[in-house]
C-alpha cells in the first residue's frame, strides 16, 4: 500500500480532541494547522489520511507538552470509538478472543500498522508492526495502540489487568511515571519491539458482557466496513457524508470536499468519472430520505424539513413538488390511498 493512501477513523481524531480540551488546549488552531476539519471528525465511518493524523499527534505532543500524548488518549479509549471493532470485542467469549478480534480487524482503525499476537511458552505477546518508516510513524502512535489493547481488555473483562510486561522501542521519557503507573507491569525501554506481553491464564478470562451472537453480528459490520472501504465510488461516499451533514443544513460542495480530504476540483472530476455530479447526488438524497421520512406518520412536516436541511418548509414542499408532482401533504395523502405517486419523480431539480 501506497504511503499517501494510509488512513485512521475519524473517531480518533475525535478522541484527541476531546483529550486536548481536557488538557486546556483548543484543538481548533491544531486542527485547522494540519488541515482537518473538526466538524467532519464525528461523521460515521470519516477516515483522515495518515500524514495528517501524524501531524496531529506530533503537533498535540508539542501544545500539551505530554511526551506521553499516546498514552494519555489511549487511556481515554471507549468501544464506540473504535465502532463495530469495540462492540465485537465486548461481545467475544474470552479476553483472548476480544484481542484476536482486534488483531485480526486492525485495519478498521488504522491501516499503517498491524497488531501481531505471537505465542511465547506461556505468554501471548501483541506487538505494534508500522507497515511504513518506524520514523514517519513515530512512537506517538505507536503509544496509543498498545495502550488501547490494555485499556479495552480492561473495559472487556470490568477487571484492572496487569500485564506481564510492556516492551518500547523509545528512549525513556521524562513521563516514564505516567506509562508505568497506567500499564502497572514492568515497561523496558530501547527495546527491540513495540509489545504488550500477557499471560495464557489472562487470555482465558471469561468476558462477562460474553454474546456470541453479538460477536457475529458486529464481526460482519466490521468486515462490510472494510469491503466498502476498499471499494466505495467516491459517489457513495459523497452521498453517505451529505446524509450526515443534511441536519446542519444544505452542505455545499466545499463541505463535502473538506470532509473527504480533497480538493473541490479533485472531487468534481471524480464525480464526472462517475458519470454525475455533487448536485444529482444532493438531490437524489434529498428526495430519497423524504419519501422515507413521509412514509413515518409520527414526523411532522417541520421535522422533515429540518432533517432534510431545508431551512422552511415552504422551500421543501417547493422541491417536493418538483421532485414528485405533489406536495408532501398531498403524498401522504396518496399513502393513506395506497397510491405512492413515486411514478411522479422527476430527475429535474
Amino acid at each position: 500500500m501506497a504511503t499517501d493512501s494510509y488512513s485512521s477513523l475519524g473517531s480518533i481524531a475525535g478522541l484527541i480532541s476531546q483529550v486536548l480540551l481536557e488538557a486546556g488546549c483548543d484543538p481548533a488552531p491544531i486542527f485547522r494547522e494540519v488541515g482537518i476539519v473538526r466538524k467532519c471528525i464525528s461523521l460515521p465511518g470519516i477516515r483522515f489520511p495518515s500524514e495528517k493524523m501524524r501531524r496531529l499527534w506530533d503537533l498535540s505532543v508539542l501544545k500539551t507538552n505530554d511526551e506521553c500524548f499516546g498514552f494519555t488518549v489511549g487511556e481515554k479509549i471507549q468501544p464506540t470509538v473504535l465502532h463495530g471493532l469495540g462492540f465485537s470485542s465486548l461481545s467475544s467469549d474470552t479476553l483472548g478472543d476480544a484481542l484476536l478480534r482486534m488483531s485480526r480487524y486492525s485495519r478498521m482503525v488504522c491501516t499503517n500498522f498491524t497488531i501481531e499476537p505471537i505465542d511465547k511458552n506461556n505468554r501471548i505477546e501483541f506487538f505494534i508492526n508500522p507497515l511504513m518508516d518506524v520514523m514517519d510513524f513515530g512512537y506517538t502512535r505507536m503509544d496509543f495502540g498498545l495502550s488501547v489493547i490494555l485499556q479495552m481488555s480492561r473495559i472487556c473483562t470490568g477487571q484492572t489487568i496487569q500485564p506481564k510486561k510492556l516492551t518500547l522501542v523509545r528512549d525513556k521519557p521524562s513521563c516514564h511515571k505516567t506509562i508505568e503507573n497506567f500499564i502497572q507491569a514492568p515497561v523496558i525501554y530501547n527495546a527491540e519491539l513495540n509489545a504488550i506481553t500477557f499471560s495464557k491464564e489472562q487470555m482465558e478470562i471469561p468476558l462477562p458482557s460474553a454474546h456470541p451472537e453479538l460477536a457475529r453480528i458486529n464481526d460482519q459490520s466490521v468486515i462490510d466496513y472494510l469491503a466498502r472501504f476498499d471499494r466505495d465510488s467516491i459517489s457513495m461516499q459523497v452521498r453517505l457524508n451529505i446524509i450526515e451533514m443534511l441536519q446542519g443544513g444544505t452542505p455545499s460542495q466545499e463541505d463535502i470536499a473538506d470532509c473527504m480530504n480533497m480538493s473541490l476540483r479533485s472531487l468534481q472530476r471524480k464525480l464526472q468519472n462517475e458519470n454525475t455530479n455533487f448536485a444529482t447526488l444532493l438531490r437524489n438524497t434529498r428526495k430519497e430520505l423524504a419519501t422515507q421520512y413521509l412514509k413515518e406518520p409520527h414526523r411532522t412536516l417541520g421535522e422533515v424539513t429540518y432533517l432534510l436541511g431545508f431551512t422552511e418548509p415552504a422551500n421543501f414542499t417547493r422541491a417536493f413538488k418538483r421532485w414528485t408532482g405533489q406536495s408532501p401533504t398531498e403524498f401522504r395523502e396518496s399513502l393513506a390511498r395506497g397510491i405512492t405517486g413515486t411514478g411522479h419523480f422527476s430527475q429535474s431539480m
